[in-house]
């Protein structure tokens, strides 16, 4: 064979590969929905397509990052009608795909300063898909109160002025009576986001929460009170033929064939807040300790007897959450379950060992429309400093900081939300409330970019501690979800990363490895709009080779793993581009001082973490400081303009 036709060969081969490639997005920009673009500084509610340029991205997580890259100016306020907030559907969010519930929400954090990040369950998102809508891009600020209302016709703009101050509860119910329709889905904020506590979070019903990086505050800084969503007729991805519905059909199967299936269905995620407490790595008194010899007394298993009605999102075969009524309360009056990460940081975190008071303050949380995490941290924070004096006598006032005080927790959530005493200075945050006090508070501020840490001990497991670090959102382990680094077998280590001291958490081996599978495949489940416990807790599918099967058998779509983890690479470099170009304060992928062992060359020392650092760097092909190369995908992209 000539060379000439060689090389024919070649160009002929490449060009079917690009006409392939652009075949494939604009059969993703046809079908994934159109934009709902919000401006308050003109009060004009406009629908636009799905950019090509953006389908490489996926959407969701994915999608919003893209638009927040390329629209959101350096130097904005996060609480100034120039911050951009979006709610975005994944791309199989409101089809018929199992779990496929969810919602991702980001804009400018005014926790963090950084990207704001948050995903929401229930029934909100695949609603908004039902009226063949992909995200909603709000801007500018509204005069009033306002709530969005969206249904199959497009949107509309309603006075809130008499649902300010209502929580999210009341909020919900008073929308749904005015409009006589109690099928209505609603995500709304409470006194906190109005009150711009800056971890305000955004409630859809009880018990589904976008909690993290105060999304909620964002809604309250620009006067919107609830998105309120009436379900449409459009059919995204509707299993029709035999072939989609045994794809379908095959996920199923596999996440009821899951080990822990029945017991996750049965107690949901707080079930094992025993295991965490056994496998010694949860966090207790702001981390002073780890782990209890109490744990039986918050052990969630015992609610079972509790239970009124289990129930749980969109398309989701686990069904994990549940109403409770607890012993002593009115007759009339319900308690969510809370998850996981309630449980473990109002309780051992504060150093409170009494379930029933967890449970209230968790839902007490809720209906203020706060972060139940970042809430509790900064009370454990508190007391850290009550208990070792260096906490100022003029900031206590009446308040008893001692461990585990459920009655000054709730005064504390209320004086966080009202913007009085010690709470005031709570509500912006630990890392700033460590600024505001002095006196040496900053060293037993456990946050990362800002961002308070969730329930697991850095010190006790190397991985997670890896992947508080680098996490695009701060300290979080549900931005990264590195589960795989308890749940994965030896023999899965070794096939992965060559070596099965991956899946030791004591170890710092391959853990770069490890948290970049983490990083990519969380961010493709947020871009798809998939829930993560089935697919990286039931499934421990890491590989997403069930969810190539379920993408392409359901959809007229040909993804391979490849694709997908090159997307996840591509937006994990943009969140951290992103967050390069925003920041104001030190970001850093660092943990702070109070976690590093010091007495010796053993665990999480700062020579370890370094190592495991540059390593996940060199994995994910950022230079040595952890910037990523300059995206060949840059564009000078120009503010979508839609028909109103």
């Amino acid at each position: 064979m000539t060379a000439r036709l060689l090389y024919d060969k070649r160009q002929a081969f490449i060009k079917f590969s690009l006409m392939m490639h652009r075949e494939r997005k604009m059969g993703l920009v046809k079908q994934f929905g159109q934009l709902l673009n919000v401006d308050f500084n003109s009060g004009l509610c406009s629908l636009s397509a799905f950019p090509e340029t953006a389908a490489e991205f996926i959407g969701g997580r994915g999608f919003n990052i893209w638009y927040l890259y390329h629209h959101l100016s350096s130097g904005t306020d996060p609480l100034a009608p120039e911050n951009i907030l979006m709610l975005s559907c994944g791309l199989l969010t409101g089809s018929s795909a199992p779990t496929s519930s969810r919602l991702h929400i980001n804009a400018l954090s005014p926790l963090t300063g950084i990207l704001g990040s948050s995903n929401i369950g229930g029934y909100a998102g695949a609603f908004l898909r039902s009226c063949n809508i992909a995200s909603i891009i709000i801007t500018g600020k509204s005069r009033k109160p306002v709530y969005l209302y969206i249904d199959s016709n497009g949107a509309r703009l309603e006075d809130a002025s008499h649902l300010w101050g209502h929580d999210t509860f009341e909020t919900q119910e008073m929308i749904k009576r005015s409009h006589n329709d109690k099928k209505l889905k609603i995500l709304t904020i409470g006194p906190g986001g109005e009150s711009k506590v800056r971890f305000g979070a955004i409630i859809s019903e009880k018990d589904h929460a976008a909690g993290r990086t105060g999304m909620g505050s964002v809604m309250g800084s620009k006067n919107l009170k609830a998105i309120v969503i009436s379900k449409g007729s459009h059919k995204h991805f509707h299993a029709i033929t035999p072939l989609q519905k045994k794809a379908v059909n095959a996920y199923v199967s596999e996440i009821k064939k899951a080990p822990e299936f029945g017991f996750f269905s049965k107690y949901g995620s707080s079930g094992y807040v025993k295991w965490v407490n056994d496998m010694g790595i949860m966090g207790r008194k702001n981390y002073g300790k780890i782990g209890t010899e109490q744990i039986e007394k918050i052990d969630t298993r015992q609610l079972d007897k509790n239970i009124v009605r289990s129930s749980g999102c969109f398309r989701c075969p686990v069904q994990c959450k549940a109403d409770l009524k607890l012993e002593g309360s009115e007759k009339e009056t319900l308690f969510t379950r809370p998850e996981f990460e309630p449980v473990l940081n109002l309780g051992p975190k504060c150093g409170l060992e009494d379930l029933t008071q967890i449970i209230k303050l968790d839902n007490l949380c809720s209906r203020l429309g706060v972060d139940s995490t970042s809430a509790a941290s900064v009370i454990a924070f508190a007391m850290d400093l009550f208990e070792k004096k260096l906490l100022p006598e003029n900031l206590l006032g009446d308040l008893d900081l001692s461990w585990g005080n459920a009655e000054t927790m709730e005064k504390l959530i209320y004086q966080m939300v009202e913007g009085k005493g010690l709470g005031k200075i709570l509500s912006q945050g630990v890392r700033k409330a460590a600024e505001l006090i002095g006196n040496g508070a900053s060293t037993y501020a456990a946050h990362i970019k800002g961002l308070e840490l969730t329930a697991y001990h850095p010190a006790a497991i190397m991985g997670t501690a890896l992947g508080y670090a680098v996490s695009s959102r701060g300290g979080d382990y549900n931005n990264v979800y590195a589960s795989l680094e308890y749940s994965w077998t030896k023999e899965q280590a070794i096939k992965e990363f060559g070596t099965h001291e991956a899946v030791n958490i004591k170890s710092i081996c391959a853990k770069g490895l490890v948290i970049k599978k983490a990083v990519t495949t969380n961010i493709i489940i947020d871009s798809l709009g998939l829930c993560k416990v089935p697919v990286l807790s039931l499934l421990r599918s890491f590989n997403l080779e069930s969810e190539v099967r379920l993408i392409n058998g359901l959809t007229d779509l040909n993804f391979s793993k490849k694709d997908l983890f090159d997307a996840g690479e591509k937006i994990s470099s943009l969140e951290k581009l992103f967050n390069i170009r925003h920041a104001k304060e030190d970001i850093e992928d660092k943990l702070p001082e109070m976690f590093m062992n010091k007495e010796s060359d053993q665990g999480l020392t700062l020579k370890n973490f370094e190592n495991m650092l540059q390593e996940y760097y060199n994995a994910m092909g950022w230079d040595e400081k952890g910037i990523p190369p300059e995206p060949v995908y840059k564009t000078n992209f120009t503010k979508l303009e839609g028909k109103k």
